[in-house]
């Protein structure tokens, strides 16, 4: 199994993103950790055991949100399963925090002082409504979170080089992050949620981004775009355990 880890992180914070690399479920799916693209849940199971495993996650420690592409942000305090939110904040130590993603972009976000995290699944629509900014305020309002203090990790999600949107989509984004080509329009959707924790208020130096893309390299990543309902999900995953 292949996981990838944030460098930005220190010490006592478990943080990391999956492949498609491993795992029990027939090809191409893999290492698939979502229930919902018609994967045996057997298997699921199995390959969230083995991910967490990795980690060192109790498998009984996981809150995980159910996905709308939204810009809700929910603080949990325990694990479970919590319904149409796209971002999950918390304080509790030992309790991790995941969102599933295959293309949309991932970011994970510690804050060392007052021993918070969050995880936030930003899609287009979700990215277009700030849930990064949303998430930052959130922490903010519950933990006394300051953004200057704040630690960020963008992970492995498509990237500008192949994510073409329509006009429609595309005039919801500053034009810095669109490139025309070939009549289409291509969005840099790490950019934008970069750009957008920058005018939060967060530093330079405390924002890391992924340089992986997952549309274009098959061998490495689930990509939805590229792969349609045979693309199974990753997971970005976020946690203290002091």
């Amino acid at each position: 199994m292949t996981v990838i880890r944030p460098d930005i992180f220190p010490p006592g914070i478990t943080a990391a993103f999956s492949t498609r690399i491993g795992g029990v479920s027939p090809p191409p799916r893999g290492m698939n950790l979502s229930f919902r693209v018609g994967d045996d849940p057997v298997n699921v199971r199995k390959n969230r055991e083995i991910f967490f495993g990795a980690l060192g996650i109790p498998p009984g420690q996981v809150a995980v949100p159910g996905q709308v592409h939204g810009a809700t942000v929910r603080r949990v305090d325990g694990p479970g399963e919590y319904p149409e939110t796209d971002a999950l904040i918390t304080s509790e130590r030992g309790l991790f925090l995941c969102i599933t993603v295959a293309d949309c972009v991932p970011v994970l976000l510690y804050d060392p002082v007052h021993k918070a995290v969050g995880a936030v699944h930003a899609g287009w629509r979700g990215t277009a409504s700030a849930i990064v900014v949303a998430a930052v305020e959130a922490m903010h309002e519950e933990f006394g979170t300051t953004p200057e203090g704040l630690i960020a990790s963008i992970g492995p999600s498509a990237s500008a080089c192949c994510y073409s949107v329509g006009a429609d989509v595309a005039t919801r984004f500053p034009p810095s992050f669109i490139r025309e080509e070939g009549g289409d329009s291509f969005v840099d959707l790490k950019g934008v949620n970069r750009s957008q924790l920058l005018n939060s208020g967060l530093r330079p130096g405390n924002v890391e981004l992924s340089l992986y893309c997952t549309i274009s390299d098959h061998q490495l990543f689930h990509s939805y775009r590229r792969d349609g309902a045979n693309a199974g999900r990753m997971m970005g995953v976020i946690g203290r355990m002091a």
